[in-house]
Formats: structure tokens, C-alpha cells, sequence
């Protein structure tokens, strides 16, 4: 379970929690050289380009709200590995009405210039909160990358803030899985602590990407 206090740009932001599935480790741009070690253990190049792909995208993250990062790692018949980013962002919603706030965002979402294909819905959540998914593929004129990327836009209980979750990985063949992986990650978003007796050592371990285990 991920979450807790977080900051943003300086200003304490809201307490959020939620649930990660196997596989995926809390990172920030200081976990560089461990995550090196990792990749060279699983002996995968494809594991250690993808990794120092997403430890540059990392640097530039925490001036945009993000406020929480993880890295997927999961077992790849082709590759060995397959490398994901999830974030967290948290943003100061510009209008009073929430689910305007967060509409807007998700518009803002779909209309980015580097989607080459995306599909759009709204998603059901037990909180009856506003919340939107954008998932397809995304290019940069600036490179010949062709990644997969699932946005997801939602608000917090008081209609205060936008929250938007993130996953994005080059191993678009899992694209299907990761869009799953993200929407079940926000069925998990809570803004009380679900779970305030700590997890037993040893209580995570990895997973396929296929795993969708929350």
C-alpha cells in the first residue's frame, strides 16, 4: 500500500492512498544505481536501456506535481523483463465543480499531440468520484520511441485537487495489461489510511504482468 503525506511544489497535499500489484518497487531519481544492479542481475540490455530511459524521464517529474514514482519490473518471455513507470500527480483543480476539474483535465489528456492512438471512457468508482481513463500509444518527433501510456484523472473527497495516475512502459505488447493494472490501481485510491498496522515482512513478492493481483 502506497500513500501518505506528500508535497506539492512546497505546499502539503492530501493524504492519498492506494494499491500497488506485485512487481512494482517506490523509486525516486536516488535509486538510479540500484536499479543498474538490477538490471545487470536479470542480465537484460533491454531491461538496462528501458531503465535509464525512465530514470532521465524521472528527473524532470517532481516540477510537474508528481509526487510518488514506482518502477514495474516483471518476468518477459521475449525481453527477460518488462520495465514500466507508474506516478503519481497531484494538481490544485481550477474550478469549484470536481468533476468539471477533472473533465477538463482528461480532455486536456486526449488531445496531447503525442498520442498516435488512444481509446477514452469513464471509469465506475466505488466512491462515485469523476474519473477518466485515456490508453493508447504515444510517439515523440524528438525520437523514434513508440511507447504504450494509460492516464488516468480523478479528484480527491473534497473536490480540492486533480489526481492523476500514470503508467508507461515500452513493452507495448502488454498495453491490454497495464491499462487493466492502472484501473484497478484506481479502485484503490483513499484518502483515510485503509490499512494503519504494517504489512508482515516478506508479504510482497514478484509477479508476471499478467498478474493483476491487488
Amino acid at each position: 500500500m502506497g500513500g501518505g503525506e506528500a508535497t506539492m511544489n512546497g505546499v502539503a497535499a492530501p493524504p492519498i492512498w492506494f494499491r500497488l500489484p506485485p512487481g512494482f518497487h517506490d523509486i525516486g531519481p536516488r535509486d538510479r544505481a540500484a536499479l543498474d544492479d538490477v538490471a545487470h542481475a536479470l542480465g537484460s540490455p533491454a531491461a538496462a536501456r528501458d531503465i535509464a530511459h525512465l530514470m532521465e524521464m524521472m528527473g524532470v517529474l517532481h516540477a510537474h506535481g508528481v509526487v510518488h514514482t514506482a518502477i514495474g519490473l516483471h518476468p518477459d518471455d521475449l525481453t527477460g523483463v518488462a520495465t514500466s513507470l507508474f506516478s503519481l500527480t497531484i494538481r490544485q483543480a481550477e474550478h469549484d465543480n470536481p468533476r468539471v476539474s477533472v473533465s477538463q483535465t482528461a480532455l486536456a489528456i486526449a488531445r496531447s499531440a503525442l498520442w498516435t492512438s488512444s481509446t477514452r471512457r469513464m471509469i465506475e468508482l466505488p466512491s462515485s468520484l469523476p474519473c477518466f481513463l485515456v490508453a493508447g500509444f504515444i510517439s515523440s518527433a524528438e525520437t523514434a520511441d513508440h511507447m504504450f501510456q494509460a492516464r488516468i484523472a480523478t479528484t480527491d473527497s473534497q473536490g480540492h485537487y486533480v489526481i492523476i495516475l500514470d503508467l508507461t512502459s515500452a513493452a507495448t505488447q502488454y498495453a491490454d495489461d497495464y491499462t487493466s493494472i492502472l484501473e484497478a490501481v484506481s479502485h484503490t485510491v483513499s484518502f483515510s489510511d485503509p490499512d494503519p498496522e504494517p504489512s508482515p515482512p516478506g508479504a510482497t513478492r514478484p509477479s508476471r504482468i499478467l498478474e493483476v493481483l491487488l
